[in-house]
């Protein structure tokens, strides 16, 4: 296997150690592969026309004006979300998980506009291609 090299600040080298001892990867080669091969399958996957999606999103549940936002977005892509759900956890912060399915384009569009939204703490999102 050819050996690569990369510089990284030494936190994320800390971070990427801690990763591998609680996770159960035996060296850091192997969490770098498999950050890679989850990085080219989910382009392999936007190259498909059609996709679904899972959208994860956190924020303070005090936050109401994220929560407005989102409902808009809901309605405002509602030819492709096919489910919302949202919830609270613990007393600090609420998810919301959006399902949706169309075209890639679309589904882009919508990932965008969530990550725009002032005050969401985190967007973590799963692509399927559809074909």
């Amino acid at each position: 296997m050819p050996i690569i090299s990369l510089s990284i600040p030494k936190e994320l080298l800390k971070k990427i150690d801690e990763y591998v001892e609680n996770r159960g990867y035996y060296s850091r080669s192997e969490v770098f592969r498999d950050a890679i091969r989850n990085l080219i399958e989910e382009a392999e996957y936007m190259s498909r026309d059609n996709v679904a999606a899972t959208i994860m999103i956190t924020y303070d549940k005090d936050n109401t004006s994220v929560s407005k936002t989102l409902g808009r977005l809901n309605h405002d892509f509602n030819d492709i979300v096919i489910e919302s759900i949202h919830r609270h956890l613990g007393n600090e912060y609420c998810i919301d998980i959006f399902i949706a399915e169309g075209s890639r384009d679309r589904v882009r569009e919508l990932l965008s506009r969530i990550r725009g939204i002032h005050g969401v703490y985190h967007v973590k999102h799963m692509f399927i291609p559809m074909e």
